[in-house]
């Protein structure tokens, strides 16, 4: 669930207790300023530290380690046994430097970054008329380790700026 303050906040706490016991994991998710047209503003977020607090003042929380690395969320479990529950803070802690996260478009453009402007065309490469399996692989490897963008970590100097960002729809969150 997308979290944005004074929108839908009032709707956690009554989410979360229909889905405690269910067997399902609740994610929480702060609002982001992906894309061009989903309106973000800074004072809309609400920090996933504060809904949590919120979330635990009512049904005790315990952290969980990560399952996997690069993972985006911070898992925790009710202490009556009810389940889990996932926080990922992309605004309020940004886990840039951990991300191993790419994303292929429908048209074969690569993304490095969720908030990336523009992606690297890998058609000729995906469609084996130019390149093989390694010639792929080996440009996908020199891609990621040149990557340098870090929006969530640069976000605040990079919104003056004001940077053009693909949409969620093209990039497919």
């Amino acid at each position: 669930m997308v979290v944005r303050r004074a929108v839908n906040d009032g709707e956690c706490l009554p989410l979360a207790e229909h889905l405690r016991g269910s067997g399902l994991v609740l994610r929480f998710i702060e609002f982001m300023d992906a894309g061009r047209h989903n309106g973000w503003r800074r004072d809309e977020v609400l920090p996933s530290a504060k809904l949590r607090a919120r979330i635990a003042a009512r049904w005790p929380l315990l952290p969980l380690p990560a399952t996997r690395a690069g993972e985006t969320a911070e898992r925790w479990r009710y202490m009556d046994g009810a389940g889990e529950i996932g926080f990922i803070s992309s605004v309020s802690q940004a886990f840039c430097g951990d991300c191993t996260r790419a994303r292929l478009t429908a048209d074969g453009h690569l993304y490095t970054c969720l908030f990336g402007a523009t992606g690297h065309d890998l058609r000729p490469l995906l469609r084996g008329a130019h390149g093989s399996e390694t010639l792929l692989r080996e440009r996908l490897a020199d891609i990621w380790t040149q990557r340098s963008d870090a929006y969530s970590e640069q976000r605040e100097r990079l919104s003056v700026i004001r940077i053009e960002r693909a949409d969620m729809h093209v990039l497919g969150g």
